[in-house]
């Protein structure tokens, strides 16, 4: 879920049929996000905004290859990010909670056979029956308490294939609505024991790449 209509966006989570969540969504979340997208398909400024540009460059740069099989992102929002991702996958599967969401993401990823496009509450809707090799958790745990951000990690750890690459980029200010931190987000992500890559931190935001595979880009690539 996502929520900060002056900077980036708040993590989401909901689903296709009403879930139960390991911790309840604040009040009122469902109505924020419809109340959102109702007034703009791209209420956080991700395609305007030079700081979201950026933010998506950097996240995209920070990818420790050049290609993907199959990649997962939750919270997709309005699908600017997804574009990105589409580019460096085989197959991307992006998700949100919110419909107006993706129908904006829909319209932005039409022309693009290889993305699909999904109604998914965090935990409860993780496609646990699937593995990927690149799962990309882009401001979404912030809405979430830590017992879901613990079950989305463990996810992660057993839903990454043997070469996985796993990438969290979030907001570091505090805002009203966050549940839990970006420190204690990452904290949880670290802990599943994946060997970190790239740690980039701003005033603004952190981002982490953490893989399967120790060797850095150099050593992937033979120079070193």
């Amino acid at each position: 879920m996502n929520d900060r209509p002056a900077g980036p966006r708040p993590a989401r989570t909901a689903g296709d049929a009403e879930p139960t969540p390991v911790a309840p969504e604040p009040p009122g979340m469902q109505a924020l996000f419809d109340d959102m997208y109702a007034r703009s398909e791209d209420p956080y400024g991700t395609r305007a905004r030079f700081y979201e540009q950026r933010k998506r460059d950097v996240l995209l740069a920070c990818l420790p290859r050049p290609r993907f099989r199959s990649c997962y992102e939750p919270g997709c929002g309005n699908g600017e990010l997804t574009v990105g991702l589409a580019a460096r996958c085989d197959a991307l599967l992006s998700a949100d909670f919110a419909p107006a969401a993706l129908r904006a993401a829909r319209s932005r990823t039409e022309h693009l056979p290889n993305v699909t496009l999904a109604r998914h509450a965090l935990p409860q809707d993780w496609p646990r029956a699937q593995r990927f090799d690149l799962i990309v958790l882009s401001e979404v745990g912030y809405f979430l308490a830590l017992p879901a951000v613990r079950e989305i990690a463990q996810c992660c750890a057993s839903g990454l294939d043997e070469d996985g690459v796993l990438v969290a980029c979030d907001w570091l200010p505090d805002f009203d609505t966050r549940a839990t931190s970006t420190g204690a987000i990452h904290s949880e992500l670290a802990a599943i024991g994946l060997v970190p890559l790239v740690t980039h931190a701003e005033d603004d935001f952190r981002l982490m790449v953490w893989s399967r595979d120790p060797r850095s880009v150099a050593q992937r690539e033979g120079i070193r």
